[in-house]
Order: C-alpha cells, then structure tokens, then sequence
C-alpha cells in the first residue's frame, strides 16, 4: 500500500543538498511528487511530498533524520492521500509597498475574518530602483468561500493599502469545478 509524507527540511546552503535528498528518497522506492525549496537568510529549506510502499516509510524516515549529522534539520509528518474538495473561488492577491512591519499580519487577517484560505504565498523585500528605498513584494493565491461578498473583501484590502502606503491589486478566479 502506498502512504505519502511531507518532508521539511533546512540547512546551510550548499552544493548537492537537493540530490542528497533524493537520493535517500529514492534509495527507500519514494517518489517526489511536488516541492516547494528556496533560499531563505543564508540556508536552504523546502517542503517535499514524497509517495513510497507503506513498508518502507520507517526506513526513510530514519535515513532522513540520519541526515542531521551533515547539519540537516528534517521532520518527517505523514500526509492525507484524500484531496480536498472545495466549492470556493481563488483568488489572487499582489502587494507592493514601502516594507514595513505588520502588512503579512494585516493582509492576513482580514483574510481570516472572511474565511479565506491562503494556498500559496510568496514574498521577497527588494530596493526600489531609484530611491534604494526597501519595498516588499508578494502572491498570495487563495480560495475564498462561494458565498463571500468580494466587494467588502476588496474595501478591507483598500483601507490597509491605504494605511499602509501599499498597492493591493486583487485578482478574481473561477468557482472550482467539482
């Protein structure tokens, strides 16, 4: 029977450390099925989704957390095989702004408050070209409920975007077939 994890890891960036992994993933019959890696502040982190024969998830799971001795942090969490049935709409936001603190929590919680779920979110503070001075960027694609009033989702973005000097475009998706 086959069974599926999620492995997070995170390490000193460093030449082969996506091949170490797989080669242990592959050395236990896994399949990687889908990741997300990137550099971060100096190390490398990443989420795989690993598909293998039940009988040999013990064995990976060793071999993996073995890998901490080359300074590898790693956690092995079982994941669900069922997919998620949704009757939502996505979503997708861009923000832009003179970076400061609080936007991820304020974006995020008017998120929240409106049952919104944040699917996948990326974010990266870089200088602008000709003040130097440091804007942060982001995605955030999301599923919002069937039922959810777009127009009061886009006020509450408006009134943040204008508290906090950002520029919030919100992009509007399909229902999910289903």
């Amino acid at each position: 029977m086959e069974t599926s994890f999620i492995v997070t890891f995170i390490g000193d960036d460093r030449p082969g450390l996506v091949e170490q992994l797989a080669r242990v993933i592959e050395s236990n019959r896994g399949n990687w099925l889908e990741s997300r890696l990137s550099q971060l502040g100096g190390k490398f982190a990443g989420l795989v989704l690993v598909s293998l024969p039940g009988e040999c998830a013990g064995q990976l799971e060793a071999e993996l957390k073995a890998m901490s001795a080359s300074g590898l942090s790693v956690r092995v969490t079982p994941a669900s095989s069922a997919p998620v049935a949704s009757s939502g709409r996505n979503i997708t936001l861009t923000v832009i702004g003179p970076d400061r603190l609080g936007i991820v929590r304020e974006i995020s919680r008017a998120l929240a408050q409106r049952q919104v779920n944040v699917v996948e979110m990326d974010s990266h503070v870089s200088s602008a070209p000709m003040s130097a001075e440091m804007l942060f960027h982001s995605r955030i694609d999301a599923e919002i409920p069937a039922q959810l009033d777009l127009d009061d989702l886009q006020e509450s973005l408006d009134e943040i975007a204008d508290s906090m000097t950002l520029e919030i475009e919100l992009e509007r998706g399909n229902y999910h077939e289903g």
